[in-house]
Formats: C-alpha cells, structure tokens, sequence
C-alpha cells in the first residue's frame, strides 16, 4: 500500500508539471555515450514517448560521433579533427550521412514508433530541416577550412511546428543544405540550440553522458543544480567550463537568446533522467536560467 501511495503522490507532484507545458515544445538533444547502448537510448526514447503521450510537444535532435568514427575506421578512413572539429571530406561526409540517417536517425524513429508515437526522420536523405554554410575556423589570422562541416543559419519551423500539432516527433539528423544544395555536416549540440531558437521552445534539454555542470570538473560533488545565464558566462569566461561542455552550454545560451525560458543539462545513463528533470520538483541535472 504504502509502495502504491508514493507513486500516486509522484503523480500527482507531475501533473502540475503535465498541465503547465500541455502543448508545449520541448528540443531535446540526444547524444553521447547513450547513443551506444541501445537499452538506455530505448529508455531515454521512452521517456520522450512518454511527453508527447501527456500532452507535450518533443523535436528530437540527435548525434552520433561514436559511431560515425568506428564506421570511418571499419572502412579505412582516419579520423581527423581540427581544433575539436571534426574534419570531413567527400568520403568521411558519405560515411556521416549513411550513419546519421540510415542507421541511427532510422533506428530512432522506429522505436518512437513502437512504443506508442508517432515520428518522422529529417535528414538530408529525406526531408531537411536544416539550412546552412560552411564553417571556418579562425587561427592566428588563418582561415582553417574543414571541409565539408558547416553551421546552421537557417531551421525549417514551419513544418516541425506543423508536424509537433500533427502530434507527430519529429526527430533531426545534424545534417544541413547550403544554398546550392550542398550537404554539410553539423555540431549536434549548436544544430539543436538554433532549432529551440527557431521554435522558440519552452526548453532545451541537452542529454548527454554528463551529469550538468561542475565548478570542478574532477570533483563529483562540486555539481551544481541551479546557474544563470550571468553565471555560467562567468565560468565561460574563467574556464571553468571548457572542451566537450562548451558546445553543450553556448546552444543553451542561444536558445535562451531567443527567448527559450530554461535550458538543462542532463546525464541520460541516470534511469528515466528527461522525465524526472521535467515532471519533478528536484530535476537531476543543471538548470540554466535568466
């Protein structure tokens, strides 16, 4: 008895949560070690099942690296990155694309499909979303080209807001076009900041294998629940945040610059993480706020 009453008052403490963002879009992005192991990855979709049953509105946005990098290996081709960017020619961005929207992007959208929702992959194979241009990175005065990489300069809100009110998911691969029709490969992180700006979503939630934000790295119980928007371009600023939680943090602050009220950060290994930062009074990750 005692067992049923403690899930009738998480119920309860969720239906707030419930009615306060029925109709609501929520980007939720999807990568890092979890995108490895397919039970956590069905765990975390579940949760996402789960949004979109009660009422929510979830864009799914997803990465892949690993894999992409363990493809290239299998077919011979090395891996390079410039200054943490992932260097991509014809070849490296034929392997990119058949990962991304073959394989996982594919993978995810059927097992939205299974567990109750429906949901439509948007890719560059298929139906894109993404609009972008080539990226260059700046290096003591030096242009650094790195191929076939890009930046999303342009989302297609339109049709997700179309297919999130045909309570369909829609699930995006890091993949964008240029003008001229060229395909490019995206950093999923910034790839799913533009795409809660351009929705002008109710959050951000980036879930990854990271448990938030540390003011120490190395030291699990420097782990911090709450930051401001102020606050965290301090620890930008002092580098205190740096190297793979960058990206993470700079797609959160231009969501919020966009007018997306919060941001989370979120370690999806935790069992059902997405669901108790959303529907609980004491989230799991950091919370960025104004």
């Amino acid at each position: 008895m005692e067992e049923a009453i403690a899930k009738a008052k998480t119920l309860i403490e969720a239906l707030g949560y419930i009615q306060r963002f029925a109709d609501k879009i929520v980007v939720v992005k999807i990568g890092g070690s979890i995108m490895d192991d397919e039970a956590v990855l069905r765990d975390m979709l579940a949760d996402v099942v789960f949004m979109n049953t009660v009422g929510m509105r979830p864009v799914v946005v997803h990465g892949g690296g690993k894999a992409i990098s363990s493809a290239m290996e299998q077919r011979g081709l090395e891996v390079q990155f410039v200054k943490g960017r992932r260097y991509t020619d014809q070849r490296s961005l034929n392997v990119v694309e058949h990962v991304l929207c073959n394989e996982i992007n594919r993978s995810m959208v059927a097992t939205i499909e299974k567990l109750g929702s429906n949901a439509m992959g948007l890719h560059t194979l298929g139906t894109c979303v993404l609009f972008g241009e080539k990226l260059f990175l700046e290096d003591q005065g030096l242009r650094i080209d790195l191929g076939f990489v890009g930046q999303v300069t342009y989302v297609e809100a339109k049709l997700l807001d179309l297919l999130c009110k045909a309570d369909t998911i829609p699930v995006i691969a890091p993949l964008a076009r240029d003008k001229t029709g060229m395909k490019l490969n995206c950093n999923a992180d910034t790839a799913a900041g533009e795409v809660a700006a351009a929705l002008k979503a109710e959050k951000l939630v980036m879930v990854s294998d990271t448990h938030g934000i540390r003011r120490d790295v190395n030291d699990p119980s420097s782990f911090i629940d709450v930051l401001s928007e102020a606050e965290i371009r301090a620890m930008i600023a002092d580098g205190t945040i740096s190297s793979g939680m960058l990206p993470k943090v700079e797609a959160c602050l231009r969501a919020m610059g966009a007018s997306v009220p919060r941001a989370h950060i979120i370690d999806g290994r935790f069992p059902h993480s997405l669901l108790l930062e959303i529907f609980s009074d004491r989230g799991v990750g950091t919370l960025i706020q104004g």
